[in-house]
């Protein structure tokens, strides 16, 4: 994609390139930017110093840098900024912006490069920056003419955050950061080449609607791209979904985006969604499915998803659909827009609904939650790590406080998933697509920069919070309130729970020896360590926890080995679900068309 944008002005007036840069961000509206400095950036650092405009947070990795600028974008919906230098500091940003690819975070990154008379010629800190992160990012460019500064800024930003969002890098070689440059406007008109289609099809919107209409045992099925439209859109989801009287569902990455609360809810989809969402999905004969991209966490075996139904798969990225899952009705536009064309054309379609059939599907979907697939009994003093989530939910409603969760990866992960529900989008900050160790510190960081009267806290495992630990330095310097909520089993606990269901209970390098004392390790970083290891001691220290005006590392010693369910192992059908063990596995007498064998 070339950086040729219409309708831009040039100043007369000539500036170093860093100061471009800044300017070029201002005017994008940029607030905060996520950095570590090196020799190659100098330039840019030296032209912040010298302005109030824009903020910087200084992290102790450039990943955790990715990570709080998705943290950032994801709570606000804004584009995340990050800045770090050549060489290392580009490739260690590589992780994070893998990871805001999977799960479509709109994010900027620039990079320094060695002045361009020395690229190629293996100079200090030199790497070939866009070469390595072009399968890492929606786009990327190197800046080799001061012309070309200032407009390949503002594509940068309308690439990121237009059709399905994603990072861009931006490499600027060290010399054109010195050399002046003229400034350009931020275009007022489209970009002549990438022009994302954001309104659907109306003769699309009709054949889904009467195919939906038409259904006996409908499902609505969402993403995080209903959260990536914006507010807007989980409102016009909401409201479709009460029009309809449909079962909704939701992906791990689509949490928040339909209220947990509400009795149309299923609960999460997918390998450790809820039996009753996933019986839904596999008994449906109309799925529709907004925002999402059928991944294999959430399909099973490809050959068994819903095996019986008529799929309607509506997504921006055109590439989505028919990627994975063949769909009758394919539908291509902005989550919102769709949402809204839906419920037009609903109100004004008169096809009539099957309402004796659907009456009998909810009947169905009735008895599979009387299964009650999340049911735990806390009993004894050793703590269940649901018990934990759940009091942690709990509690933080009591705060009344606007409450935003990151997590790292692993069983806690899907543990919060699972019992800290959420009402509102833009809540819930997780690695979905990559399911990256240690995202959710930096990521809880970034969303307390954008939000600083919230509640921010981060449920951790003690083998991921490890991978980020020094971003504790960070929440210490800028006085960040993050809560760190650690489940702590001393073993990498998914890994540990497939050992022992798929590999024989061999444990091989999954107990994590020598772990440091949190509680310690919380003083060291001038936060407050509290620590509970029974039952009768949870609720306490998760009330001072969140009284705490600070930043917090729980340490919570929980049940070394409880497994999370239900689960659908890896490559498995959804009616071929693994139980907990106090539940009876019954599963898989769910046929194929949704009905229960007696």
């Amino acid at each position: 994609m070339s950086a040729a944008i219409t309708s831009s002005t040039a100043t007369t007036d000539q500036r170093p390139g860093a100061e471009v840069v800044l300017r070029a961000l201002k005017d994008q509206g940029v607030e905060v930017i996520f950095g570590y400095p090196g020799g190659a950036v100098l330039p840019i650092y030296d032209a912040l110093f010298q302005q109030n405009a824009i903020r910087h947070i200084l992290v102790r990795h450039e990943q955790a840098a990715v990570h709080a600028a998705e943290g950032y974008a994801r709570s606000t919906g804004k584009v995340g900024v990050v800045l770090v230098t050549s060489g290392p500091g580009a490739t260690n940003a590589v992780t994070g912006l893998v990871d805001a690819l999977m799960d479509s975070i709109p994010v900027v990154c620039l990079t320094g490069q060695v002045p361009t008379h020395l690229i190629g010629n293996d100079a200090f800190q030199e790497a070939d920056t866009t070469g390595i992160t072009r399968p890492a990012t929606k786009h990327n460019y190197l800046v080799k003419r001061s012309d070309d500064l200032a407009k390949t800024v503002h594509e940068a930003f309308y690439v990121a955050r237009s059709g399905r969002p994603g990072p861009v890098v931006i490499d600027l070689p060290k010399d054109i950061l010195i050399k002046p440059a003229p400034y350009v406007a931020a275009p007022t008109t489209e970009h002549r080449s990438y022009r994302p289609v954001t309104a659907p099809d109306p003769a699309r919107i009709q054949e889904a609607v009467r195919l939906l209409k038409r259904s006996e045992r409908p499902v609505i099925y969402t993403g995080g791209g209903v959260i990536n439209a914006g507010p807007e859109a989980s409102r016009l989801l909401a409201e479709f979904v009460h029009l309809t009287g449909m079962p909704c569902t939701n992906t791990l990455m689509g949490l928040g985006a339909f209220p947990a609360s509400d009795p149309q809810f299923l609960g999460m989809l997918g390998m450790h969604g809820t039996y009753e969402a996933n019986l839904a999905m596999h008994g449906c004969d109309v799925m529709l499915n907004v925002g999402a991209r059928f991944d294999d966490r959430i399909t099973g075996r490809l050959d068994a998803f819903s095996p019986n139904s008529k799929k309607i798969h509506a997504d921006i990225d055109p590439s989505s659909i028919n990627k994975n899952v063949e769909v009758q009705v394919p539908i291509i536009g902005d989550a919102r827009q769709v949402l809204a064309a839906l419920i037009e054309c609903w109100k004004q379609d008169p096809t009539p609904v099957a309402k004796t059939e659907q009456l009998a599907w909810w009947k169905l979907i009735d008895e599979w939650r009387e299964k009650k697939c999340l049911a735990y009994v806390q009993e004894g003093s050793i703590i269940k790590p649901q018990h934990a989530v759940r009091r942690l939910y709990e509690l933080t409603r009591e705060t009344g406080r606007d409450t935003f969760i990151s997590t790292e990866v692993g069983q806690h992960q899907m543990w919060a998933a699972q019992y800290f529900g959420f009402e509102k989008p833009n809540r819930w900050m997780t690695s979905g697509g990559l399911g990256t160790m240690g995202y959710g510190l930096p990521a809880a960081m970034g969303v307390q920069i954008a939000h600083p009267d919230a509640l921010c806290i981060d449920i951790a495992g003690e083998a991921s919070i490890l991978m980020n630990i020094q971003e504790m330095g960070t929440l210490a310097q800028y006085r960040l309130p993050v809560k760190v909520f650690i489940l702590n089993n001393e073993y990498m606990g998914m890994v540990r729970q497939w050992q022992e269901l798929l590999h024989g209970s061999r444990y091989s390098e999954s107990y994590s020896e020598a772990l440091p004392d949190f509680v310690k390790l919380a003083d060291a970083f001038h936060a407050k360590g509290l620590r509970a290891t029974s039952a009768d001691q949870l609720d306490d220290v998760i009330k001072e926890m969140l009284a705490h005006p600070g930043p917090v590392i729980a340490d919570i010693c929980v049940a070394k080995d409880e497994n999370c369910f239900p689960m659908i192992p890896s490559g498995a059908a959804h009616n071929e679900m693994i139980m907990g063990p106090d539940q009876e596995q019954n599963a898989r007498s769910v046929t194929d068309e949704g009905k229960v064998l007696v």
